[in-house]
């Protein structure tokens, strides 16, 4: 016991002198937590919340598009501009507006909409009545080409937000056209415009519940995702002064030393691992803080954990173990700090791009959702998501875990067997 407490001693004091290696450690996951988090909090609220200016161009000038204009200044989300700089808009005008990006929206109304709408829905409903009472109908049909809402979109403007702005005019679109319908199906029958029957009252809603809802339990967020995320992209950082320290004791001649010592190398061995997986809990108990204390100052939500701590930490050893056998792999292989530094930096930086860490892996293309399932990082963000998100417990994410620990098991393995065997040249 002694033996280990003393090799566990000298790693704190290495990493005690080495300021940048700690940096990385604490303060740069700290930053980046926040950072990260402020910044898609910032977005969802533009989202949700800016109103998007909307360039008019309306060539109608009748019913359809008032009512059109309606239906979109009814939503709240639209502040709609017919003239830029004191002049009427016209498209092309707006068209160049939209393309530098000055406006994200333009829609153009096309001239004499209301009045062939209005003349195709009077000769269809005339017939759906004529038939009702004859029994028969006439073969001719009415020719009708649909008219064109043109919409200019910003081209910088993210797919997902631009789909939504089409689904919503297309709503109001469809609503429009269905009170015309009514309409002429009321004047046909002589009701009055304002009669009960012709009422068009939703037949459906939505009603958008998480199934933890039911539960009262922790409700998902931009915090309860990018906290564990960014915890996790911290700990595989361990990889970096873990093979720094392996290298440096190489080139002084302090490995070579230890071999000489009267002591099993498993002991240092066992003094290293426990030393960073120590770091490993520190560094998340230290995210977790932030996320809990510092996020309500800053206008978000406060990280919650629930009744999860023991769960995350068994999680959290076991990811940490994971990034220490990378790291006792890349400093084993590594001839110099020059190579491990960065080669161990830009790994880490590639697992978390591959792992769901900056881009959930459901929007990845196919084969990238199958190259993130063989991530350990991978493993491990899915475990804490099962846990907090979830409510998951420890038997449930045992494959995590088990997945965990074997692959720190064989890139270990793998470590000693490549060092031995440098040994014996």
């Amino acid at each position: 016991m002694y033996k280990l407490l003393m090799t566990i001693r000298k790693e704190v004091k290495l990493l005690s002198r080495d300021l940048g290696g700690l940096a990385i450690l604490f303060i740069m996951p700290v930053f980046l937590v926040i950072v990260v988090t402020l910044i898609q909090n910032n977005t969802y609220e533009n989202i949700t919340n800016h109103r998007v200016k909307l360039l008019v161009i309306d060539q109608d000038q009748d019913q359809v598009s008032q009512a059109i204009f309606e239906e979109v200044k009814a939503l709240g989300s639209f502040e709609l501009l017919t003239s830029l700089g004191g002049e009427p808009l016209t498209e092309e005008r707006a068209a160049h507006a939209v393309l530098k990006g000055d406006y994200q929206l333009a829609i153009v109304i096309p001239k004499q909409l209301t009045q062939e709408i209005q003349h195709y829905i009077d000769t269809n409903v005339e017939e759906v009545l004529q038939l009702n009472e004859a029994g028969s109908h006439s073969e001719e049909k009415l020719n009708f080409t649909p008219k064109e809402v043109v919409l200019y979109f910003d081209p910088a403007l993210q797919i997902a937000y631009k789909e939504g702005i089409k689904a919503a005019i297309d709503r109001i679109v469809t609503q429009t056209e269905n009170k015309f319908i009514y309409s002429a199906f009321a004047a046909q029958l002589d009701l009055e415009p304002n009669s009960t029957l012709l009422n068009q009252q939703a037949l459906f809603t939505f009603k958008e519940i998480s199934p933890l809802d039911l539960h009262n339990e922790v409700k998902p967020n931009a915090v309860q995702h990018n906290v564990p995320a960014w915890s996790l992209f911290a700990i595989f950082f361990i990889i970096v002064p873990f093979a720094m320290n392996l290298v440096k004791e190489k080139n002084q001649g302090t490995k070579v030393r230890l071999y000489t010592v009267p002591t099993h190398m498993g002991i240092i061995w066992a003094g290293k691992i426990i030393t960073y997986l120590v770091i490993c809990l520190l560094q998340f108990y230290l995210i977790l803080g932030v996320g809990k204390f510092v996020f309500p100052s800053l206008g978000l939500l406060p990280f919650t954990i629930g009744n999860q701590l023991f769960n995350l930490s068994v999680l959290t050893l076991c990811i940490g173990l994971s990034a220490i056998s990378l790291g006792v792999v890349f400093g084993t292989v590594a001839q110099t700090q020059e190579q491990s530094s960065p080669f161990g930096a830009t790994f880490v930086v590639i697992l978390a791009a591959v792992s769901g860490v900056w881009v959930p892996t459901f929007a990845m293309p196919v084969f990238m959702q199958y190259v993130a399932q063989l991530s350990p990082m991978n493993w491990g963000l899915e475990g804490y998501y099962a846990l907090l998100l979830r409510q998951g417990s420890l038997w449930e994410i045992r494959t995590e875990i088990i997945l965990l620990l074997l692959f720190a098991l064989v890139m270990i393995s793998i470590a000693l067997f490549y060092d031995k065997k440098k040994r014996s040249l």
